[in-house]
């Protein structure tokens, strides 16, 4: 049985279900989610899958072993063009969508507002930023009505060759004395057994196959039962169990595995902060070239930038205008 051990919010809660072969996280967004959503007064919807694309990053970004960054982007034909979601390990948060506001309110409208519905036909880019001596490595998966839980499944298949779930969960709840409030929540498990061997599955789901079947892969091997226990176990898991602050993640997670043996291990903080600055948007314009500077000038000859992430506003006055505008 698991020792006692408080899970707060805006945490990521590893462990381990021995028994299974299987270790995962959990993740509890609360403050630091609302924070990101309200700033931009996003439509619902929007919001929703924004709120799944933050958990998701931090549930693959928190598995990094060094101080680096893990950027999720998606790029799509629907009603929100693009979401960028900024994990900068071990515990720095940023996220922004870029949306059509007329065909949200239209999908919404005609009940499509859900984020496979919001997202449409596209990818999603998952980067891993080591730093400036290192290089970039990059896997990208096709978003063809799919959702964020079965592409992150889809990218594990395809590069890391690990069998994996993934299930997000976003909600806005009533806090008593705080009126409206979002948060978000997700789970992943990955198989990882010893042996190498039992890992070489298709993971493709079985169908209606009748109860007590064996269930083959496309390579005519069996799926091993122990992984099979386990997506069927996190097939349980529903909505407010991830987003509810009245469950805990420990709760959870011993609901799900007490039969096999599941260990917990210490949760890491997560904070909702940008990375912008003065000086990063200072260098930023000086990188621009003096004409692309000098259409940036307003009337009154100063030049105004808006963070899209935390909208903070930097303004320049004309001096310092006329400053960039010739450097």
């Amino acid at each position: 049985m698991m020792e006692p051990h408080l899970m707060e919010d805006d945490h990521i809660l590893p462990f381990q279900a021995e028994g299974l072969d299987v270790r995962g996280r959990v993740v509890r967004l609360g403050p630091a989610i609302d924070t990101i959503l309200r700033r931009h007064d996003y439509p619902a919807p929007v919001s929703r899958a924004l709120g799944e694309a933050a958990a998701l990053t931090l549930l693959l970004g928190t598995t990094l072993k060094f101080d680096g960054r893990f950027i999720l982007q998606t790029r799509t034909d629907g009603p929100v063009r693009m979401i960028v979601v900024d994990f900068q390990a071990p515990d720095r948060v940023r996220a922004c969508a870029t949306f059509d506001r007329a065909a949200v309110d239209e999908a919404i409208a005609a009940g499509r507002s859900s984020t496979i519905d919001l997202l449409g036909q596209g990818h999603l880019a998952m980067t891993i930023d080591q730093g400036p001596d290192m290089a970039r490595y990059q896997g990208i998966v096709a978003l063809e009505g799919e959702s964020l839980e079965a592409a992150a499944d889809q990218y594990f298949r395809q590069s890391e060759q690990i069998p994996t779930r993934v299930r997000l969960a976003v909600a806005e709840n009533y806090v008593a004395g705080k009126g409206q409030s979002w948060r978000a929540g997700g789970m992943m498990i990955q198989f990882l057994p010893s042996s190498p061997d039992r890992m070489r599955m298709a993971d493709l789901p079985p169908g209606d196959a009748p109860e007590g079947a064996e269930i083959l892969q496309q390579d005519g091997t069996l799926e091993d039962d122990a992984w099979v226990e386990a997506k069927l176990l996190m097939g349980t898991v529903e909505d407010h169990e991830l987003t509810d602050p009245t469950v805990p993640a420990e709760e959870l997670l011993y609901r799900l595995f007490h039969e096999r043996g599941v260990r917990v291990f210490e949760s890491s903080p997560v904070i909702e902060k940008c990375r912008c600055s003065r000086e990063a948007v200072t260098s930023m314009l000086r990188n621009f070239s003096q004409q692309d500077r000098r259409d940036m000038v307003a009337d009154d000859g100063s030049i105004t930038v808006t963070c899209e992430f935390c909208n903070t506003r930097y303004e320049f006055d004309k001096a310092e205008a006329d400053e960039l505008a010739k450097a």
